[in-house]
């Protein structure tokens, strides 16, 4: 109880900061702002960052960069241990050697920080001012004030990056869960409510009438009563499957050798050795979402200085249309097996295999059993990938087939979908871990 206690504290204490903004800037321009860039590519760059900030970019708050640095960072270290000898090395000295790494990491976060602060300012400082857009207060703009302002603005951004990183580490020691990835998911779950509120204004008239009339008509709003009904329907469907996909495993039988110690004999017992579907987890849409951004913004800016043929491609890079799908498929497919090699070892875990007296039936101990794993990972890779792929554009397919805010899609499918399901099983395994060790009843049991 005392764990659950201090980690509510704390993400509540994240939360906070939500409504912190950063000094000098006009909110009712950010909030027009934002608003007419949402369906550009730079709105969607925006708009994928601000899932990891819980919405504190379109508020320009003091963490409104989230925790996007500190994954930037772990996914860099975390590519390079896999090539890298010196870092390898580290990984491989167990603990002392990941607490190591995990220093480099946040020590790799600032000047990332630091970085996107830079452009997150010079966007909201100095975009559109010769149109009298510019986003912060009159006379920050010009001279020294304004990089006094701008130097001000971005340690304040950066020093509430660290902030978020020190909430982590306590949830991490004195609370329940991994505190990074609560830290994300409150982020996720706190735009709920204003995807919700879109959703109830958009349905608003057709609700009215489908409850107070009786006969027929047709609805001005963008959401019928029916679609209302069928997006509820799609939503528990997909957090089903979601769920269901998220534990499937696929278990190779194995058996351990027979020992005789003495009188007794040890071993001999089948068991099995679980293999999960999605092993990937969520890695592979965030790769493939934040490289498909970079095309859109170069080919946005060639739009905008003038060049032809960068607006009929900038097009074709639309969200809802068939090049963007085929690119964001073909890279989540890519990244699945790249995650998986860089992160199953069939050699090693056949060794361990032999090592622990263990085999699978029907294959020698070495590299016939390395082999059979490693054609078993890449058949269920494959499954895991078709249905990464089907989740990550469900939200596209949603927002342009059934003319539903983009917010509102995001919930149907996605990154964001796949980290709060990870994320709460995680959680609810560590509770029950909790409970049972102190011989509760677990969260799930009668």
């Amino acid at each position: 109880t005392r764990k659950i206690a201090i980690t509510l504290v704390l993400l509540s204490v994240y939360r906070i900061g939500y409504y912190i903004p950063v000094p000098f800037i006009n909110q009712e321009k950010l909030a027009e702002k934002m608003a007419n860039t949402a369906q550009g590519a730079l709105g969607q760059v925006l708009g994928f960052v601000s899932m990891f900030s819980g919405g504190n970019l379109a508020n320009a708050s003091i963490i409104a960069l989230g925790i996007m640095p500190y994954i930037s960072s772990s996914i860099i270290f975390q590519l390079l241990a896999s090539f890298y000898p010196p870092l390898e090395k580290l990984q491989k000295e167990g603990e002392s050697g990941r607490k190591k790494i995990n220093e480099y990491t946040r020590y790799a976060t600032v000047p990332i920080c630091m970085i996107q602060a830079v452009f997150v300012v010079r966007n909201l400082v100095q975009s559109d001012t010769s149109q009298g857009m510019g986003l912060a207060m009159p006379g920050f703009t010009e001279g020294w004030v304004y990089y006094f302002y701008a130097i001000s603005a971005v340690l304040t951004m950066t020093a509430g990056t660290m902030f978020l990183m020190w909430l982590g580490e306590q949830i991490d020691e004195y609370g329940i869960g991994n505190g990074i990835s609560l830290i994300i998911m409150a982020g996720i779950v706190g735009r709920i409510p204003a995807a919700t509120r879109t959703l109830l204004l958009d349905s608003k008239g057709s609700l009215k009438e489908s409850l107070f009339t009786l006969g027929g008509g047709s609805s001005q709003s963008d959401i019928g009563f029916e679609k209302l009904l069928v997006l509820i329907f799609l939503f528990v469907a997909v957090v089903v499957a979601v769920i269901a996909m998220t534990k499937a495993q696929r278990r190779i039988p194995m058996q351990s050798a027979k020992h005789v110690r003495g009188r007794r004999v040890y071993g001999g017992t089948r068991n099995y050795l679980p293999i999960k579907v999605n092993q990937a987890n969520v890695m592979p849409v965030i790769f493939a979402g934040s490289l498909l951004m970079l095309p859109m913004i170069a080919f946005q800016f060639m739009r905008n200085a003038g060049i032809e043929w960068a607006g009929a491609a900038y097009a074709m890079f639309d969200r809802q249309g068939w090049v963007y799908m085929i690119f964001y498929i073909g890279l989540i497919y890519f990244f699945c097996y790249f995650w998986v090699a860089i992160t199953f070892n069939p050699k090693e875990m056949a060794n361990n295999l032999k090592d622990h007296g263990s085999f699978i039936p029907g294959y020698r101990p070495g590299k016939s059993t390395a082999d059979y794993l490693e054609k078993v990972m890449m058949r269920v890779t494959y499954v895991g990938a078709a249905f990464l792929a089907l989740v990550a554009i469900i939200p596209n397919l949603i927002s342009g087939e059934m003319k539903v805010d983009q917010t509102v899609a995001g919930f149907y499918g996605g990154t964001g979908l796949l980290i709060v399901i990870s994320v709460a099983l995680d959680l609810v395994q560590k509770i029950n871990s909790h409970l049972v060790m102190r011989n509760y009843p677990g969260l799930t049991e009668d």
